[in-house]
């Protein structure tokens, strides 16, 4: 399996996330992404997916609104605390997307992946609530991203 990982802004790649999928056997593309220009950081991204073509895409904070602004083919996306609101241009999201999304978020609120959702026409369960913060990167929510990538856990908020 092969994912292609945006990072959120002022940001690397090779963090916490990326890591814990390759450890997990994924073949993970994780670009650098321009921290200055969102046009930039969205070229950068096509181009290491129409090279690659991954079967997932995964975006986190900034690099969410990035994953939402590619032409992703087939491709599901997975996002991270999606700051749509602030960078890009799209308001909805395709069909089999999964949202993860901390409710005590301090940088993005939970309501706009909320309102993601819902803009989207998604069933609430594509939702997924996890984790204590933005960053996502406490040991329940890595294994909830694994599970959101690979597609083998339904959604488990009521655990």
């Amino acid at each position: 399996m092969k994912i292609l990982f945006l990072h959120g802004w002022n940001s690397v790649p090779g963090g916490v996330k990326p890591s814990y999928l390759e450890e997990q056997g994924i073949d993970v593309l994780n670009p650098p992404l321009n921290n200055d220009d969102f046009a930039l950081a969205l070229e950068a991204a096509q181009a290491c997916f129409d090279a690659h073509r991954p079967s997932v895409v995964v975006g986190s904070s900034r690099g969410g609104a990035v994953a939402m602004n590619l032409k992703a083919g087939d491709a599901r996306l997975v996002l991270l605390c999606p700051a749509w609101k602030k960078w890009g241009n799209a308001t909805t999201v395709k069909p089999g997307t999964i949202v993860l999304h901390s409710q005590a978020d301090e940088v993005i609120p939970f309501a706009d992946s909320e309102d993601l959702v819902r803009n989207s026409g998604l069933d609430a369960s594509s939702l997924w609530v996890v984790g204590h913060d933005h960053r996502l990167a406490d040991d329940e929510s890595l294994a909830r991203l694994h599970a959101a990538c690979v597609g083998t856990a339904a959604n488990s908020n009521a655990d």
